[in-house]
């Protein structure tokens, strides 16, 4: 295979090259440990100041300084350097390029945004170095599970706005839904198949629950719309229960996910639940269920008076990009950068086969992405 002579190119390559599979996903998986390091040599290379932190152990953050000769403003890059398994993917990490695209697990989501944002400091930096301000690059662990890595990131670093170079298809995101899980178990009475004044059967019981969600996946999907975002809904992700064909099922568990609009409390869906498990309580004394919330993500939407999406727009328009404001489906980082007071949007390069078993980012995407941050970072900074 031919080598990349562009040195995006040439690091997108060695980042997708690299199996940097969350482990908390795929147990055994070998982690960020690799991917971060090869992230830092490149940093240190264009005379950034580089720190590697652990966000969790054995699951490195890394983080690099450009300082500009004169004070100014900051701005964050920041990606993540985790990928989801790659159960399927005959060459996951070959990294070959066909037809002007990149293949491997993680090319899309997210190496190739994070070899534009390395890029585009490479590019300041060889173009006479950033006149004012600071540009802070982040590459964090852990995205794809819990984002251990942004939780441990917004401890120590601040900036004046940060991009989040999410795959977008080069658009301007300025939301993103948030997600709750929530966990719910039916109860019954064990008993022989053949006594049913004897048993209760938890299967059936929570079998009313899931009607019930289902009709409240169609009222929030029939609700009020975000004008980027959609509406709000629910699915069923899991459910087990039962332990043999003749007894009646003493237990039956559910997991679901319900997403959320940036106007949703960070409790919604489990206020839900309760209220569902109320209404058949009322209708059958005999029911017993309960519900909790395991983990959950609030939504993000940046403040409208930020000039952060309009000064993204024209730089990405000045880089050959036909940029728009848009909203993602899919929770990113850029909620919990928001929260800690750091204004942000995603801009990332596009391409094809998110989690899935052929995955690929457009090379001149990347490079448009590369250019357009550069751009943004000499205005903004």
């Amino acid at each position: 295979m031919t080598v990349p002579t562009d040195a995006t190119v040439a690091l997108l390559h060695d980042l997708v090259a690299i199996d940097s599979v969350n482990p908390s996903l795929s147990p055994g998986a070998r982690g960020e440990g690799e991917v971060a390091r090869r992230i830092a040599r490149e940093l240190d290379s264009l005379g950034l100041h580089v720190e590697i932190a652990d966000a969790a152990p054995g699951r490195p953050n890394v983080v690099g300084v450009l300082d500009g000769r004169e004070s100014g403003r900051s701005l964050m890059f920041c990606g993540h350097t985790d990928t989801v398994g790659v159960t399927g993917m005959r060459q996951p990490f070959a990294a070959e390029i066909r037809d002007g695209r990149l293949y491997g697990r993680g090319a899309q989501d997210m190496k190739g945004g994070v070899a534009a944002m390395i890029g585009a400091v490479r590019q300041i930096v060889e173009t006479g170095g950033l006149a004012r301000g600071r540009i802070i690059i982040a590459a964090v662990a852990d995205e794809e599970h819990e984002s251990a890595g942004a939780d441990a990131l917004v401890t120590k670093w601040r900036a004046d706005a940060a991009v989040v170079t999410e795959p977008t298809g080069l658009d301007v995101a300025v939301a993103h839904k948030g997600f709750q899980w929530i966990a719910l178990e039916t109860r019954g009475r064990a008993a022989h198949g053949s006594r049913p004044l004897e048993g209760r059967d938890a299967i059936l019981r929570m079998g009313r629950v899931l009607a019930r969600l289902e009709a409240l996946d169609r009222h929030l999907q029939q609700g009020p719309s975000h004008a980027l975002l959609g509406t709000a809904s629910l699915h069923a992700s899991l459910v087990e229960g039962g332990h043999e064909l003749s007894s009646y099922p003493s237990r039956a568990a559910l997991q679901y996910e319900r997403r959320t609009l940036p106007s949703e409390s960070s409790d919604v869906s489990l206020i839900e639940a309760n209220a569902i498990l109320a209404e058949l309580k009322g209708e059958d004394p005999e029911f017993e269920a309960d519900a909790r919330q395991v983990f959950g993500r609030d939504a993000y939407e940046i403040d409208a008076a930020s000039q952060l999406p309009a000064m993204l727009v024209d730089a990405a328009k000045a880089a050959g990009c036909r940029a728009s404001i848009a909203g993602m489906t899919f929770w990113t980082d850029a909620a919990i950068l928001g929260a800690a007071g750091i204004p942000s949007v995603l801009f990332g390069p596009g391409g094809a086969g998110l989690h899935s078993i052929e995955e690929y980012v457009i090379v001149d995407d990347v490079l448009r992405c590369r250019d357009a941050l550069a751009n943004l970072a000499r205005g903004w900074c």
